[in-house]
């Protein structure tokens, strides 16, 4: 069962670029990986290098469980399998990074977070991924890390693999920027404004499909928009989030967002009122009841339905 798992896990570089086969990187220790927080369509992890650290960058790979245990409880040698989940991180990130002067080359025991579900929005340069979209909610996922090592697509050998589970999203609770994005007719209301200026929905929902392409201000408006949709909606706010909406309000002022507009804010400056909004709108923050499954009412058919 090991050796099947490592050369399955060796040749997904290989189908993804078709190199010859990569060598197992002794040289190099496995990382760590760990899991921070989960929200409603992502999970935040932390990957941790072993002794040597990972000088080349590493890669996180996910499937749900469902789906890792069809195919025997290994990592697929098919990057194209379905479900199959990875990103390599090689270089310096641009946008929202979780903590300062951040690099995805990690020396000897340095760790470096990663939102698996929101890659499109927090890491626009410096990896390279088959799904940078959002998870499904109430899935369970099964993850694992491994140092890239070399000019080519050599790597250490992986991480123990972890479980964990996205949560539910409630009727009255937070919901995604990717919820709001693909369902307008649930919105509570047509118009929003973005620092100073309003916008209609039409116009929302092209900012909301607008790549983010290195510009900070795009990635707030995006997560700005899910926060208060989701208050207009009936979401109770907690004070930190109050209080960063009227700093991101300020912060945008006049700027109108692309693709209305020409605005731009360096991804620097945005970088922790984006991740507290997202945090709030992923349910990892905020109301409570976000990670229950809510209650439906029964009728009498439906109860008799049930019992038959």
């Amino acid at each position: 069962m090991f050796k099947r798992y490592i050369l399955a896990a060796l040749t997904v570089a290989v189908l993804m670029l078709g190199l010859a086969l990569p060598v197992l990187a002794a040289q190099y220790d496995s990382p760590s990986v760990s899991v921070k927080a989960v929200g409603h369509s992502k999970i935040t992890v932390t990957v941790t290098a072993g002794a040597t650290g990972a000088p080349d960058g590493f890669a996180v790979c996910w499937m749900k469980y469902a789906d890792f245990e069809n195919y025997g409880d290994v990592w697929p040698a098919d990057p194209n399998y379905p479900g199959f989940g990875w990103s390599y991180f090689t270089g310096t990130p641009t946008l929202n990074d979780f903590s300062s002067g951040a690099d995805y080359r990690l020396a000897p025991f340095e760790s470096m977070t990663i939102e698996i579900g929101d890659l499109g929005d927090e890491n626009v340069t410096a990896f390279v991924s088959d799904a940078p979209g959002e998870l499904d909610q109430s899935t369970e996922y099964m993850v694992c890390a491994f140092a890239k090592a070399g000019s080519g697509w050599s790597q250490s050998g992986f991480s123990s693999t972890l479980s964990s589970s996205t949560s539910a999203q409630g009727e009255n609770c937070t919901f995604t920027v990717g919820y709001w994005k693909n369902h307008p007719e649930a919105w509570p209301v047509g118009t929003l404004t973005l620092g100073s200026v309003a916008y209609t929905q039409a116009e929302l929902l092209s900012i909301l499909n607008e790549p983010v392409g290195g510009n900070g201000l795009i990635s707030l408006a995006h997560q700005l928009i899910a926060t208060k949709l989701n208050l207009a909606n009936g979401a109770i706010p907690t004070a930190l989030v109050t209080s960063t909406i009227a700093a991101a309000d300020a912060q945008i002022g006049a700027l109108v967002v692309p693709p209305v507009g020409s605005g731009y804010l360096s991804p620097g400056s945005t970088s922790g009122k984006t991740n507290i909004l997202d945090d709030y709108n992923q349910g990892i923050t905020g109301p409570g009841h976000c990670s229950e499954t809510p209650a439906h009412t029964s009728t009498w058919g439906h109860l008799k339905a049930q019992y038959r």
